[in-house]
């Protein structure tokens, strides 16, 4: 496996990945993810029960959020893999009844809840990507620089289009 598709950890777990360049997309291992949040000794067992549940109680399709890639076993061999992307895995999360699995739950109610008070209001987002560049140690030089970019950028694009 190489640097793009290695593995990443969740506590002590192994999640497979695989970043599909064409679309510059990160895939998961839903297998992996569903071990980690539930500590199911058969997680695909848990995966299967999981969709049929999923269907039968809210009428979604959990494997319509899902791609078959081919990933590494710990046999070495490939194998047909369920994948979700980052959208796919928080839908799938949202149905995993673990309380390892309720803060991603707490944290995208808060992250929706900041969207919709964005789209009412935003000026907030910017003021949030202020915050976290703060955060991530970027002086206010900078930060302006970037805003002041962003928005050169998006004056170009809409131009061309």
């Amino acid at each position: 496996m190489d640097d793009k598709n290695a593995l990443v950890a969740f506590e002590a777990h192994s999640i497979r990945r695989f970043f599909d360049e064409s679309e510059e997309t990160w895939y998961f291992s839903v297998i992996d993810v569903v071990a980690a949040l539930t500590n199911s000794i058969n997680p695909r067992d848990y995966w299967f029960k999981m969709k049929i549940r999923v269907k039968t109680e809210d009428g979604v399709e959990l494997s319509t959020v899902c791609r078959q890639l081919k990933l590494p076993s710990s046999d070495g061999k490939k194998y047909a893999t369920d994948c979700a992307n980052v959208e796919g895995l928080l839908r799938i999360i949202q149905s995993i009844p673990s309380p390892k699995a309720e803060p991603f739950k707490r944290w995208l109610a808060k992250v929706g809840y900041e969207r919709i008070q964005d789209m009412g209001d935003p000026a907030r987002s910017l003021d949030r990507a202020r915050e976290y560049w703060r955060q991530h140690g970027r002086s206010e030089k900078w930060i302006q620089q970037r805003m002041m970019g962003q928005e050169t950028r998006n004056k170009l694009t809409a131009r061309i289009m």
